[in-house]
Formats: structure tokens, C-alpha cells, sequence
């Protein structure tokens, strides 16, 4: 089916999966395919146009995503056949995501036409050096463009999945909802360092469920889902992560182009 006009709906949380939509963006209009791109941080599921393809991009975390992007996803509206596609950026494996996502689409009537899983740099524990992560950038905007010309010639394929895929995603959900999100400030230590900090607000202003707030200095509440975006977008290195090596940090791109879309 001729794809004529695509919402494009997106979380990234230190720009890999930005990279990868814009180059889908890019190869989509050489197509003459319409984009419109949607952060779903900032996007209301229920006003999500059913005429249109829709386009879910997110990035993997703990073998699934982030517990609010799966509550965006799952507060979809019902359709009729509407037309999705899916991608995801991960550093190594997701394992919990493809299939279980391809069911609950299917069966809120939307008509899953493609699935894919790009390999990116990633954000937390072992940081690449510079040169090898522009390498696996530059890898990784080959398979999305690729991904969009398939997409655009109608070739895509999103298969059922066995049983296993829907386990590893359901003892995901359950750990991060559980453990990983509501312990993060004890485990990694997410506090601003007062004789780094410069008081910029560029870490409150980026957090994408407002769980920071400017006050002399940052201060966390406790929504916290571990995108990393404070800690990676510091320009002082005052927010530090326990376990990143040697206080290495990885963001694809800058502040101002994670929020200009």
C-alpha cells in the first residue's frame, strides 16, 4: 500500500532515535511521502489521526521502552486498519518489544506493516570512543534509510512472534516498574554536584516528565524512567551516573535539536 502521508510519533532520549527518524524523514519525502513529526512526550494519543499511517520510534530500555511510552502507546485510540510501523534503537538486544508491540497494535485494529531494530551507540554503562560510536552512527543511518525505502515501496514486514518475546517483555515492565524507575536516585546517584552545577536549567528544561525542578539548584522528584537525557545534556558534567565508566557520557546530537521538532 502507497504510504501518502506519515505521523511520525518519536521519543529520544539522548538523540539516537531523533537521527533515525530525521533520516527516515529525509528518504520518506524523496518519495513524496508527507511527515509530520510528533515527540510523544509532548503528544496526546487520543488526537492521533487514523487517516493517516501512524510511525512509533523509541528507544529500548530494559529489553522494552520506557514504562510512559508504553502509555502512550496503550492509550491509542481504537482503528480500523490504520497502517503502523514501528522502530527501535538499542545497543546490543530488546528481545521484549517487536512482538509483544505487533499484538497490541493488532488487536486496538491497526494493520502493523514493518518492524525494525538499529543498532546505536549507547547512553549508559560502557561509553564508546568517539570514533567508534560516528562508525555505528553512520551504520545505523544506512539501515534507516533502507528501512524507509522499504517502508515507502510497501515491502515491510512485521511477522508474529513466539511466546517468549511477550515474557521477556512482561518481567521487563514488571522489574522497571518495580525497581529500575522508583530506586534510580539511590542506585545512580541522579543529584546535582553544587560545585560543578552553573544553575543553566538545561536538565529540568529537557526532562521529559518534568521530574526536575529549578530551585538553587536541581532538584528530582521521584518520576524518574532513567532516559539519561539530564545526565548526557549537562554541559558541566554536574549530574553524574554511578554506573557510566569513568563518568563517560554519549548524546547524538544537541540540546537545541532534541527539542526543535
Amino acid at each position: 500500500m502507497k504510504m501518502e502521508k506519515v505521523a511520525f510519533y518519536y521519543f529520544s532520549g539522548t538523540g539516537n532515535t531523533l537521527l533515525v527518524v530525521e533520516k527516515m524523514e529525509e528518504t520518506f519525502k524523496k518519495n513524496g511521502v508527507n511527515v509530520e513529526l510528533h515527540r510523544i512526550e509532548e503528544s496526546d494519543p487520543e488526537k492521533v489521526n487514523l487517516q493517516h499511517t501512524l510511525g512509533l520510534a523509541f528507544p529500548v530500555a530494559g529489553l522494552s521502552t520506557y514504562p510512559f511510552v508504553w502509555e502512550f502507546i496503550e492509550s491509542l485510540p481504537p482503528a480500523n486498519g490504520t497502517p503502523v510501523f514501528m522502530v527501535d534503537t538499542l545497543a546490543g538486544y530488546s528481545g521484549g518489544m517487536v512482538g509483544p508491540l505487533h499484538d497490541k497494535l493488532k488487536k486496538k485494529g491497526y494493520n502493523p506493516m514493518g518492524a525494525c531494530e538499529i543498532i546505536m551507540p549507547s547512553n549508559i554503562f560502557y561509553i564508546q570512543s568517539d570514533e567508534n560510536r560516528s562508525k555505528i552512527i553512520e551504520k545505523g543511518m544506512k539501515e534507516a534509510e533502507k528501512y524507509a525505502q522499504v517502508l515507502s515501496d510497501g515491502k515491510a514486514k512485521w511477522g508474529s512472534f513466539p511466546v517468549l518475546p511477550h515474557m521477556l517483555n512482561t518481567l521487563s515492565r514488571s522489574f522497571m516498574k518495580s525497581w529500575e524507575w522508583k530506586s534510580q536516585q539511590k542506585w545512580f546517584g541522579f543529584k546535582a554536584n553544587a560545585s560543578k552545577c552553573n544553575q543553566c536549567g538545561i536538565c529540568a528544561q529537557i526532562c521529559p516528565l518534568n521530574n526536575i525542578e529549578m530551585n538553587e539548584y536541581p532538584e528530582y522528584k521521584f518520576k524518574c524512567q532513567f532516559c539519561m537525557r539530564c545526565v548526557s545534556f549537562c554541559p558541566q558534567k554536574a549530574i553524574p551516573c554511578k554506573v557510566n565508566y569513568k563518568g563517560n557520557t554519549h548524546r547524538a546530537v544537541k540540546v537545541k535539536e532534541l527539542l526543535s521538532n
